[in-house]
């Protein structure tokens, strides 16, 4: 079943970016570039998930689920850039299912999107939410990492870095692109974190590390040697 998510968001670069994400994991996306859009797309189309801004000009995103609940339970995930917990506390109120604050990993936002689609709609297939090359497997969708079936506890940025190499096997990622991917569009922290965490990455891996191979003056591959 291919999901319709609807992504209401003001700001041009970080619509894009999660309309990008979710296109790349199979979902029909619709969007819209303010609240007083964002109703008029929902009642034009069958949606399944919405992902909804907060600061909007016509209509803010409270306004927009406060109406949105009045005709129908579909899945809302709110994104803001405030912290006040009287906000989250808002969103619960009008009946929201999950809370996201800004800056965030787009990838993140996807995977808690098809856990709550999972738990709202019945099951997503699965193959694309799990990975298992030479006996390592990662299932995004419960967020889990086993070598010979043995669990792996990975921190929530290396679980993003580990799958997005393996998404990629093969290919020869730089840096800024996994800084990118990973810590989102709006990072300006130094770009050497993406090597601090590959380091607790691979020790985490054991002796399944030699799987992410260095790329000298470039960046990292995911590289399973037959």
């Amino acid at each position: 079943m291919r999901y319709t998510v609807l992504v209401i968001e003001d700001e041009d670069n970080i619509r894009k970016i999660i309309c990008d994400y979710f296109r790349a994991e199979g979902f029909h996306v619709i969007q819209a570039p303010n609240g007083k859009e964002g109703i008029e797309r929902f009642e034009e189309e069958k949606i399944d998930l919405i992902i909804l801004d907060i600061m909007m000009p016509e209509l803010d995103g409270w306004t927009v689920c406060r109406r949105i609940r009045k005709k129908s339970d579909v899945p809302i995930i709110i994104l803001t850039a405030r912290t006040e917990e009287d906000d989250e506390l808002m969103g619960f109120e009008l009946k929201a299912d999950d809370y996201v604050k800004k800056p965030f990993s787009p990838g993140i936002l996807v995977a808690r999107a098809k856990v709550l689609l999972n738990r709202t709609r019945g099951t997503i297939l699965e193959d694309k939410d799990k990975i298992t090359k030479a006996g390592l497997e990662v299932n995004k969708l419960v967020r889990e990492v086993n070598i010979h079936g043995k669990n792996i506890e990975l921190t929530p940025k290396e679980f993003e870095i580990l799958w997005y190499l393996m998404e990629h096997s093969e290919m020869v990622l730089s840096r800024e692109k996994i800084l990118n991917s990973i810590w989102g569009y709006d990072y300006f922290g130094d770009i050497r974190v993406v090597d601090n965490h590959i380091k607790k990455l691979r020790k985490a891996l054991g002796d399944k590390s030699y799987l992410i191979r260095t790329i000298f003056g470039v960046g990292y591959k995911f590289e399973v040697k037959e």
